[in-house]
């Protein structure tokens, strides 16, 4: 952590750093200037002090890293089912703690969890800690983060790996917050130096580059991962322990009252589905999304967008793959009219077949696909559509 200083005996109450403060964060007092808490850390106030007397000084906290030991994983457990992402943080946490000789650890939360508890240790994991209580049957944002305090105080985590899922990204920000610590997120990739300090990789300005972000002053060390973007852990021979923690009142007294929770209807995901077709700007009309719907429908799979799609109404958010929409991994994806921006390749390159159709035939989508069809979208959909539908039996 750094901050600006103003040495006293040094400043002669010019106000020329008051005049170029452009937040207003430095006041005169009688006998003194002061910095006040609209302070960005902008600097001009030490380029412009004609005595030298603003000065920034860094403090940088000093913790013995070898205190902190694991990696630990929240096992997200919503209206009776794990999410798959759990599974997907169990592989990368696995990875990590293989790299700095650390265990993995599962933190789930909820109630009437005997049955579910043993499940994770069937992925490697080295210790389950479960928190069950009835207060904590629906998730709270509050009561949650009291209990990941609870428990990160208790077994002091090296690293803690949280999915970027609309809980994750409630509680995480929470949690880290209360630790005074740093927290990355919407990570795509994660590597782990000798040190134990966690290399979180993310897309950044845009997706125009992949950014490293460091924690290296504290501990422990926050991540969200998006869905889709690493592997699952493979099933292994279980070795583990569950520990049944104490959920006190104070864990399980939060300061919401719930008056009532009204479901919202299930959209069809994107995320899940196992066949893509994704329109792109070569679509030239809304109405002729219908083509590429049919496709999808001939093929049992769902339709896409790119993200000027959405932005021209002709789609809903929950339909864009890109960094500002969903990150897909589908067996088969069918781009039409696709581009092939950074911002859009980077959520879904990983998918086992991607298949590209586009007229130009320098578009960047072709650097990624497994098949490119060149040519006009609407001359090659309609006969694809007649020639699936003429298929009976097929297997993607």
């Amino acid at each position: 952590m750094a901050s600006i200083n103003i040495d006293s005996e040094l400043c002669d109450l010019c106000g020329r750093c008051i005049s170029v403060c452009p937040f207003d964060a430095i006041e005169e007092m009688e006998t003194s200037i002061t910095i006040n808490a609209a302070c960005r850390m902008c600097r001009l106030c030490i380029r412009n002090c004609p005595q030298n007397a603003i000065k920034i000084e860094e403090k940088q906290q000093l913790i013995d890293k070898t205190d902190w030991q694991g990696i630990l994983v929240y096992a997200e457990y919503y209206e009776n089912k794990i999410h798959p992402i759990t599974f997907e943080l169990i592989g990368i946490g696995r990875e990590l703690a293989a790299k700095v000789d650390m265990p993995v650890y599962c933190l789930l939360i909820g109630h009437k969890l005997k049955n579910i508890s043993q499940k994770f240790l069937e992925y490697g994991v080295d210790t389950v800690f479960v928190y069950d209580n009835e207060r904590l049957k629906r998730f709270s944002a509050d009561l949650y983060a009291n209990v990941f305090e609870d428990l990160i105080k208790e077994i002091k985590p090296s690293v803690v790996l949280i999915g970027s899922t609309s809980i994750g990204r409630s509680l995480a920000p929470r949690i880290s917050t209360r630790f005074k610590t740093g927290l990355t997120a919407d990570c795509t990739r994660l590597k782990i130096k000798k040190n134990t300090d966690l290399i979180q990789i993310r897309p950044a300005f845009g997706g125009n580059i992949m950014a490293q972000i460091i924690t290296a002053h504290t501990r422990p060390q926050f991540a969200t991962v998006r869905y889709k973007v690493m592997n699952c852990a493979e099933k292994c021979e279980p070795h583990g322990n569950v520990i049944n923690r104490n959920t006190s009142r104070q864990i399980t007294t939060s300061s919401i009252d719930v008056l009532d929770i009204i479901p919202k209807e299930a959209a069809p995901s994107i995320t899940d589905a196992e066949v893509l077709i994704v329109a792109g700007q070569g679509v030239a009309k809304k109405e002729d999304l219908e083509l590429v719907k049919e496709l999808a429908n001939s093929l049992g799979g769902e339709y896409a967008v790119t993200r000027p799609l959405v932005e021209k109404g002709w789609a809903d958010y929950t339909r864009q793959i890109g960094l500002s929409g969903r990150t897909v991994k589908p067996k088969l994806i069918i781009t039409c009219g696709v581009s092939g921006a950074i911002q859009f390749t980077a959520c879904m390159n990983s998918s086992e077949k991607i298949i590209a159709i586009n007229k130009d035939k320098d578009a960047l989508i072709f650097k990624i696909a497994h098949c490119a069809m060149i040519g006009d979208l609407y001359e090659l959909l309609p006969p694809l559509v007649d020639k699936i539908k003429g298929i009976s039996n097929y297997e993607i």
